[in-house]
Parts: structure tokens; C-alpha cells; sequence
């Protein structure tokens, strides 16, 4: 140790004698001279009576550290096992919560498949152009071709007669039959395209379950019954628009019955005054 220390000191004297050679100003030769006394402090080693402190007062935290820490450590562990293995054995049983996500896993695999080929069976029916057009628009399960849809439908069923084709209770008819049927025809369109976004929210909550950390089903449960809940309101939407298409229905029927009902009362009125005649 005193060996290397003679050393660097005569290495920092030899640099410090240089730089004071080579020094022209005042300032220059008050920064090296700083600079030297520096040197000299950091290479010279403290007294030994210093080192025996130093070394003591390491060694007194060491003992506190591998003593009263560590007994306090190795309770605070003991106790995240005995939780962690209560967690694992009674509040989340590994076996259970895997044997879960197997069946999920084995739901997916059985059921899925069939469901998807279900929703996707292709049930087109129609042969000539117009019919066919009609068909395509109303099983695409798209929302922004409407307008496709009303040409396709006016192709296939006609359009309205002109005033001197029809009288205007029928024209009034036809025209109210169509906008009914068009109405419901996208409204079913938006049915399927919202049904394929549940179906999608459903795999994905299937897919999550099977591999959801402990303690995740109450965000799972939650999540499904949300689905739920708009598939519902879905449902009741679809069962507004039949509800609407069999007041029409009903409508046009008493139309008919009070067009009748006129037609009986004008061949009346035509019969007495052929009576009258006589």
C-alpha cells in the first residue's frame, strides 16, 4: 500500500512540475497548485485508526441486517406463503379453476363450429335477376346499401300505379304495404349486422374465460350480462318491427273492409234510384 502510494505521488509530481513549467499566468499556476494539494489528499491513506471505525460500523450493520432483518424477512415470506397456499387451496383452487377453463376450452371446441355454420348457412333461394338482387340486399347483413335494397325491391314487386291505374284508396294501400315491408326488410338487415357483433362478444368472453386469471369471473360475469342485455334489447327491437308489420297488416284489412263497405253502400244508392225509376 505505501509502495503504490509513492508511486502516484511522484506520478502526480512529475504532471504537477510540468504543468507548472508549461503555467504563464498567475491563475493557471493557483488552479495547478489546488489541483496538486487535491492529489495529494485523495492518494494519501486515512489513519489506521479511521479504517479499524469504518470497518467496525460495517460490520455492526451487516450483523443487524443478517440478524433482527432477516428473522423479520423470513416471517413477512412465511406469511405470503400461508396466504398465497390458502388462495391456491380454498379461495382459488388451482385443480378447480383449470378443470374450468379445460371445459370452457372443450365448449368451444364442441359447439362453436356448429353454432358459426348455423348463423352462416347459406339459404338463398331465388332463381331470376330481380328476385335474386332482392335476396342478395336482404341477406348481405349490411347497413349501408338501403338504397339497393329499395331498387331491388321495387324491381321485384313493382311500383306504385300511376292515378288513372288505380283508385286512391288502393294506390294509398300498395304505397303503405311497401314502405312497411322496406322498413322491416332493413330493419332486419340491422338485426343480423348487430347479431354478428354479439356473436363476436360472445367468442370473446368464451375465449377469455378459458384462460381468466383468479378472481377475473365477476369482470367476465359482468361483461356477459351487459351482452345480454343489448342482445335482449335487440330482440325487442325485432319484435317492434313485427308488432308494426301485423298493425299494417290488420290496417289493411279493415281498409278493405271499409272500401266494402262504401262499394255496398254506392250499389244500394244505384238499385233505389233504378227502383225510383220505375
Amino acid at each position: 500500500m505505501v509502495f503504490l502510494t509513492n508511486v502516484l505521488f511522484g506520478f502526480f509530481f512529475v504532471v504537477f512540475s510540468y504543468w507548472m513549467v508549461v503555467a504563464k499566468t498567475r491563475r493557471q499556476v493557483l488552479a495547478l497548485t489546488l489541483a496538486g494539494v487535491l492529489a495529494v489528499a485523495l492518494v494519501t491513506p486515512p489513519i489506521a485508526q479511521a479504517q479499524g471505525s469504518l470497518a467496525t460500523a460495517i460490520q455492526a450493520v451487516l450483523n443487524v441486517i443478517n440478524g433482527v432483518i432477516k428473522t423479520a424477512l423470513n416471517g413477512i415470506n412465511s406469511v405470503r406463503t400461508t396466504i398465497s397456499n390458502f388462495y391456491q387451496q380454498a379461495t382459488w383452487p388451482v385443480a378447480l379453476i383449470n378443470q374450468a377453463k379445460a371445459m370452457v376450452t372443450k365448449m368451444i371446441g364442441q359447439y362453436r363450429g356448429v353454432m358459426q355454420n348455423i348463423f352462416t348457412t347459406n339459404l338463398k333461394s331465388a332463381t331470376l335477376p330481380n328476385p335474386t338482387a332482392l335476396e342478395n340486399a336482404m341477406r348481405n347483413r349490411q347497413t349501408n346499401d338501403f338504397a339497393s335494397l329499395t331498387t331491388s325491391f321495387g324491381s321485384t314487386y313493382g311500383s306504385v300505379p300511376n292515378t288513372t291505374a288505380a283508385s286512391p284508396a288502393d294506390r294509398t294501400m300498395m304505397d303503405m304495404d311497401d314502405a312497411l315491408a322496406v322498413d322491416n326488410l332493413k330493419t332486419l338487415k340491422m338485426s343480423d349486422a348487430a347479431g354478428d357483433l354479439t356473436m363476436q362478444a360472445a367468442n370473446n368472453i368464451e375465449d377469455a374465460a378459458s384462460q381468466a386469471a383468479p378472481g377475473s369471473a365477476p369482470f367476465l360475469t359482468a361483461t356477459a350480462v351487459v351482452a345480454s342485455i343489448q342482445s335482449q334489447a335487440l330482440t325487442q327491437k325485432m319484435l317492434a318491427a313485427e308488432l308494426r308489420q301485423e298493425a299494417a297488416r290488420l290496417a289493411h284489412e279493415n281498409a278493405l273492409r271499409k272500401r266494402g263497405s262504401v262499394m255496398t253502400g254506392d250499389v244500394n244508392t244505384q238499385i233505389l234510384n233504378l227502383l225510383n225509376r220505375k
